[in-house]
Parts: structure tokens; sequence; C-alpha cells
């Protein structure tokens, strides 16, 4: 990303997360990453889906890592309804649990007109975007205990 976004805070964690387990999708870079620190920070175990950018998502286990959490990377596209399920359920092989989802996986197509978007793109955007949140949701719903937490970024 450019510029390259700033991931940590130099404030401490107060434990708010401790035991819990998140899955964030789009971890692997900008708020996506800075999100996945943060919840490490507070005590919070990941999974991080993304799509291709595997550096990124190695750095990003890392920081969660530094912070003395576990990290799961889960690799695949989040408009593909069956990754959303096996992303859900390798977190819950991992970690035993699932407490919080965040949805924040998202794509753009910047172009000056619209008819310089492309319908193919146009509707790969809306999986990534949008219906990636309800097959998310939908997977995960049935694993969620009393106190969980979605966010749809």
């Amino acid at each position: 990303m450019r510029p390259k976004p700033r991931a940590v805070s130099d404030r401490p964690g107060c434990g708010r997360l401790a035991g819990r387990v998140a899955l964030v999708t789009g971890g692997d870079s900008g708020i996506g990453r800075a999100v996945a620190i943060a919840f490490a920070r507070e005590g919070a175990d990941l999974a991080v889906a993304y799509l291709e950018e595997r550096r990124d998502a190695r750095d990003t286990a890392a920081r969660i890592e530094e912070e003395g959490r576990r990290c799961l990377l889960v690799e695949g596209d989040v408009g593909d309804p069956r990754f959303c399920r096996r992303a859900v359920e390798r977190t819950l092989h991992a970690f035993g649990r699932l407490d919080v989802l965040v949805n924040n996986a998202a794509e753009q197509h910047p172009c000056k007109r619209p008819e310089d978007l492309a319908p193919r793109q146009l509707e790969r955007t809306f999986r990534t975007n949008l219906f990636s949140c309800f097959h998310l949701v939908r997977a995960a719903l049935p694993h969620l205990r009393r106190g969980a937490a979605i966010v749809n970024a």
C-alpha cells in the first residue's frame, strides 16, 4: 500500500480480549492489520484471512506473535462461500473457539468514468466487499457464544 500504513500504536494493551479468538479478514495490511495487532495486544489469538499477499500476511503474523499471541494465516478469496466456511472451520480447529469476526476485506477498482469499470470488476467488488460479509457471518454464527461480536468494517 502507498503510503504504507502505520499499524502499531505505542499504547499498551489492557487484556480486554484475554482468552478470546478473532478472525480478521483482510488482516494482511491496512486497517485489518492494525485491528489484528491491536486485538493481539489486548490478549486475543488471531486468525488472519488474506487473499494473496503472503509476505504482508507473514509480517502481520510476526507482529501478532511479538505481542505474545498465536496467529493462524488463512489464504483464500472471501468472495467464495466455500472459503468462508473453511476459514471459520480452520479457526475453530486451531483455537477451539471463535469470539470476534471482523469482516474487513475489501477491494476497489478506481476509474475515472463508470464506463471504464468492467462488469467483471464490479461483480468481484460486490463479492469481496458485500457478499463475503454474509457468507462469513453465516459460517460463524453457529459457533459464536453469548458475548461474541461481529464487526462489518
